[in-house]
């Protein structure tokens, strides 16, 4: 079945999304708003609903872009966020953006740890390496840790978590009423990393998760990001401004699995996409265009400039858009080499590339009728170019509500997508297997229950 994610922003995905007069009103730290769409996605079976996340305020140099909110100048701490989402929907997975640059495993073990066992078994992690220099100076470093360090430091970080989170036994909590024993002390186990990056003891002061890992997301495009993708990942978060694009990274990144003795089947590829849908394809075509009017000349031209870090002092606005290195050298991020590529290859003017850039993040934008949409999705997924797709809604709360109300039943109706939830976990409903810990292994566990080694509670079964 396609797995699908929801990007739930008060404000909206695009650049004066919260202009639109149907947008909702008030969106600064909203948690109703928040709310409203996890239960909105949730109506609509969706996977889950994720969070990005960045650890600095943005663009407050730029006045321009930093008046217009190009991104998040107030929000929720996710993992905080999500801990009290869970307790207003059921099903629903919570997936957030942590970084490991600027994070410590412990901190991020025990955070994800808590939010699995409070939302009983749905938390996700976004696995990011920080691409903005600027937030090092939130966290007492004058410098930003470069790309050459940061993957090592996160592959180092993602190994540490996994062993912190394989602490404990699933039955080392025995609770045992009658001898008095809590936990057997011969489940648990001791970490004592000491790597390149990172020392930590453990164990961690958390029990075995409902899922053993949360869902890991990465979204790293680069060389080194599909490394790491292919070694950790569960899913792998895509930027495939077409079909035939969408096609080769999945493949590339099913190739590259093996020789991490993984099987094909357990990495997902989910590309994001930006969906203009309404009852005709009129009223579609004038709810794309209600969003692009939403975006002042002034502020799309900096936003151009902004993303692609190119001098547009002077250029028509009409223009086309001057030569951009794309090389992996030159330090452009793999979001950066996408949108620069697209526009190279479709002849953009100035004015097209900011306008197709804020309404898309360079996704692939469906537009049309409900079945006109959903028969796209439809084609991507069939010809291998997506095991799902990332939704995103660019004015809130009607892109939500109407893909839901509309998209979702036609999917529904071809059969590609669910008609409810199954399975008691995240991992179960989106085909992912759970880990086995590397320390306590279930075929060990079961061994040592017919021998009659531990006692379990029956809550513990």
């Amino acid at each position: 079945m396609m797995n699908l994610i929801a990007v739930p922003t008060s404000t909206g995905g695009a650049i004066g999304g919260w202009r639109h007069p149907e947008a909702w009103d008030n969106t600064v730290m909203n948690l109703d708003q928040m709310i409203s769409c996890a239960q909105t996605a949730e109506k609509g079976k969706f996977d889950c609903i994720f969070f990005a996340d960045g650890n600095g305020v943005r663009d407050i140099s730029n006045p321009i872009l930093f008046e217009a909110l190009r991104d998040r100048a107030a929000s929720f701490e996710p993992v905080t966020l999500l801990s009290a989402l869970s307790q207003h929907t059921t099903n629903i997975g919570l997936v957030a953006t942590v970084t490991t640059t600027y994070e410590e495993p412990y901190t991020v073990a025990r955070k994800f740890g808590s939010l699995d066992h409070l939302s009983a078994g749905r938390a996700g992690w976004n696995i990011v390496t920080t691409a903005r220099p600027g937030d090092s100076k939130n966290f007492g470093r004058d410098e930003h840790m470069p790309r050459e360090e940061r993957y090592p430091r996160a592959d180092e970080f993602l190994d540490v978590i996994k062993g912190l989170w394989d602490s404990w036994a699933d039955d080392a909590f025995v609770q045992n009423r009658e001898t008095g024993q809590y936990l057997n002390r011969t489940r648990v186990r001791t970490l004592n990393h000491e790597g390149r990056y990172l020392k930590v003891k453990g164990p961690l002061n958390v029990s075995r998760l409902p899922q053993g890992y949360p869902i890991l997301f990465s979204a790293g495009q680069s060389e080194r990001g599909r490394e790491l993708a292919a070694k950790h990942a569960d899913c792998l978060f895509a930027i495939c401004p077409s079909k035939e694009e969408g096609v080769a990274l999945r493949q590339d990144m099913k190739n590259r699995l093996a020789k991490y003795g993984r099987r094909p089947e357990t990495l997902k590829v989910i590309p994001g996409m930006g969906a203009f849908v309404g009852r005709t394809a009129a009223e579609a075509d004038e709810y794309y265009e209600q969003a692009g009017a939403m975006i002042t000349e002034q502020v799309g031209f900096n936003y151009l400039a902004s993303t692609l870090s190119l001098d547009l002092a002077g250029c028509d606005i009409d223009g086309p858009v001057p030569e951009i290195d794309t090389s992996d050298a030159s330090g452009a991020t793999s979001i950066s080499r996408a949108v620069a590529n697209h526009i190279k290859k479709n002849n953009m003017t100035i004015r097209q590339a900011y306008q197709h850039l804020i309404l898309s993040h360079n996704h692939p934008i469906f537009k049309g009728t409900p079945t006109q949409v959903a028969e796209e999705m439809a084609d991507w997924y069939t010809s291998g170019a997506c095991d799902g797709f990332l939704v995103d809604s660019a004015v809130q709360p009607i892109g939500m509500e109407r893909f839901v109300d509309l998209v979702v039943p036609e999917l529904q109706r071809m059969g590609i997508f669910r008609k409810a939830y199954t399975g008691k976990t995240l991992r179960e409903r989106m085909g992912l297997p759970t880990p086995d810990n590397q320390f306590f292994p279930a075929s060990a566990s079961r061994a040592a229950e017919a021998d009659g080694a531990t006692e379990r509670h029956p809550s513990n079964v």
